[in-house]
């Protein structure tokens, strides 16, 4: 089991797909995170085990990679088209409650941002952390947000914010939704922002990877 694991993690890390994704050369004809993650479940793995050791770790360790400019874009981009492939497959036991969502969290890029790479990564990695994922997409005013929130009594909210522009539209709509949800749980992050503006505009977290949010929502749920 561990073997299949961790093949099925350095698939995902470096972006190999399937059997006939040609990249990384490295890997050319061999199978990629789509038939892996096929032979893990008929093995018997479980949905949350393949997640918690093959996956999360694999999109944290290409989160630090990209921290520290190893890799770029690109490369971000194709590990994450090789965590989806596996997902296809994980997603369904989710949708049917044979694995239990941990939650609800809603997700989307600030009014005035077009950029969705970042927040695209995050989402992926918390719905496969076990949650439901509302995504609302890019250029999100407070509206589209409150109308959200109203609709999924007790999920989390996660902005993003990649122009430092539309930093103060992030802190307009965090201000609205603590006011008028004080209970409500909020993340942010992007680019620009820091954790020292989190706490300025009354946000609840920051992380700069993907990862770091997905371990905070393991605390909430």
């Amino acid at each position: 089991m561990t073997e299949i694991l961790e093949k099925l993690s350095a698939c995902v890390e470096f972006g190999k797909t399937d059997l006939k994704s040609p990249y990384p050369p490295a890997m050319r004809d061999q199978n990629g995170a789509f038939e892996l993650t096929v032979s893990a479940l008929e093995k018997g793995i479980s949905p949350s085990q393949i997640l918690e050791e093959a996956l999360i770790p694999a999109m944290s360790r290409v989160g630090q990679k990209f921290s520290r400019s190893e890799i770029f874009v690109p490369q971000m981009l194709m590990a994450a088209k090789a965590m989806s492939s596996s997902m296809i497959h994980l997603r369904p036991y989710f949708l049917s409650g044979q694995t239990k969502h941990r939650g609800t969290f809603i997700i989307g890029t600030v009014a005035g941002d077009l950029h969705d790479i970042g927040k695209n990564l995050v989402s992926m990695m918390i719905e496969g952390a076990g949650w439901e994922i509302i995504d609302l997409g890019v250029d999100v005013n407070t509206e589209k947000f409150n109308m959200a929130v109203e609709s999924h009594p007790g999920a989390v909210v996660g902005l993003s914010a990649l122009l430092t522009t539309t930093m103060e539209n992030m802190r307009k709509t965090v201000a609205f939704l603590k006011e008028k949800f004080p209970g409500l749980t909020i993340l942010v992050g992007g680019a620009p922002v820091t954790s020292e503006f989190c706490t300025k505009i009354g946000a609840d977290f920051y992380s700069p990877d993907p990862q770091g949010a997905v371990e905070y929502l393991k605390t909430l749920a």
